[in-house]
């Protein structure tokens, strides 16, 4: 037989494709989200334990990834590997071994650690020597790494059979318009890693499509949020950060969306509070009725349709009014409750 000499077909696709453990997670929560959205993250729980029947291991003794901090220049590689292999020695004597990660950062920098370590031996051998010069503690990589929307997607279909609300206007028995926004750490750091890569991540919008809604393509759908770190917590830079979203606004706003979904605590904290920045300096908003444009997590969401308070999942602490979005939803609710639990948090909140 004549030999086959025609190159070999690729499917990039398949590079994509991400083995997403099932159960038992041992749970890394975020240093931004417990402070500006706290009930984000216990939904998150509520529904792996009350709609899903999952295992799972909330650790009291876990401290920051350093993210913040490493990727301002304030941390050095060292030690942010040793922070790292102490959160995987506390997994280790919980018996889990499945890491879930509930900030997109987080999830980064572990990938990178051990991407690091694997590429590089000799580096994971120095970090177990400054763990256990540090603080006796010894330990073992993940068998799997994963971001908790990693989770809400592959259990999309389950909980879409549970939901009390669907992404549906009431008022026009339409589809709600949704705009994504997915993580430049979950997707663009590794996009081996992330469901769908750098340039076609699902991870949201499979979820937004399961619940009924419609998912928005606009030109700046990749662009960064404008977090960027060290663009924000330098006071004389924070132009740049407002900017970068500003962009994101105006291109979205032809589109008419409904609410934007994110999966990262910093996107969603930048793109909810530059709105209300914006419009307080400018009069400016970004949609019909004057509101501005919802910005919520995929746990926030899911919660909401499932049936959960909005009041419990936090929804008042949003700087952009959640309101308008929840009466579209048809949620029922106490609305003077959270109207007032609004006015109040507005006050409390430092502004930007």
């Amino acid at each position: 037989m004549e030999a086959n000499n025609e190159p070999k077909k690729r499917i990039y696709w398949r590079e994509y494709v991400k083995d997403i453990p099932k159960n038992d997670y041992f749970y890394f929560r975020s240093c931004i989200r417990q402070t500006f959205f706290p009930g984000a993250e216990q939904m998150f729980l509520k529904i792996l334990k009350n709609n899903l029947n999952i295992n799972y291991k909330d650790d009291p003794n876990l401290t920051t990834c350093t993210g913040i901090g490493y990727h301002s220049d304030i941390i050095p590689l060292e030690t942010v590997h040793t922070m790292v292999a102490r959160h995987f020695s506390l997994m280790n004597e919980s018996g889990y071994s499945n890491f879930v990660s509930s900030c997109v950062t987080t999830f980064g920098v572990m990938t990178e650690a051990l991407e690091m370590w694997h590429e590089f031996p000799e580096t994971l051998e120095k970090t177990r020597e400054n763990l256990y010069k540090t603080t006796g503690r010894t330990f073992e990589p993940p068998k799997a790494i994963a971001h908790a929307s990693d989770i809400i997607y592959l259990y999309r279909n389950e909980i879409a059979n549970q939901l009390k609300y669907r992404l549906i206007n009431q008022y026009t028995g339409e589809p709600l318009k949704v705009v994504d926004h997915v993580g430049c750490h979950y997707s663009k750091i590794f996009p081996q890693h992330g469901i769908g890569g750098a340039e076609f991540p699902k991870v949201l919008s499979e979820m937004v499509k399961a619940w009924g809604g419609e998912i928005i393509d606009y030109p700046e759908r990749r662009h960064c949020c404008g977090f960027g770190f060290r663009q924000y917590f330098i006071k004389e830079s924070r132009g740049y950060s407002l900017t970068h979203s500003q962009t994101k606004f105006e291109s979205m706003e032809p589109y008419h969306p409904d609410f934007i979904i994110t999966n990262c605590p910093g996107c969603n904290m930048f793109m909810d509070r530059w709105q209300y920045v914006i419009q307080e300096t400018t009069g400016k908003t970004y949609s019909e009725d004057d509101n501005g444009i919802p910005v919520l997590t995929y746990e926030e969401i899911a919660a909401l349709l499932l049936g959960y308070d909005p009041i419990e999942i936090g929804l008042f602490m949003h700087q952009t009014n959640v309101l308008p979005l929840l009466e579209k939803l048809g949620i029922d609710f106490d609305k003077e409750q959270f109207i007032a639990m609004r006015a109040e948090s507005m006050q409390l909140q430092p502004q930007m």
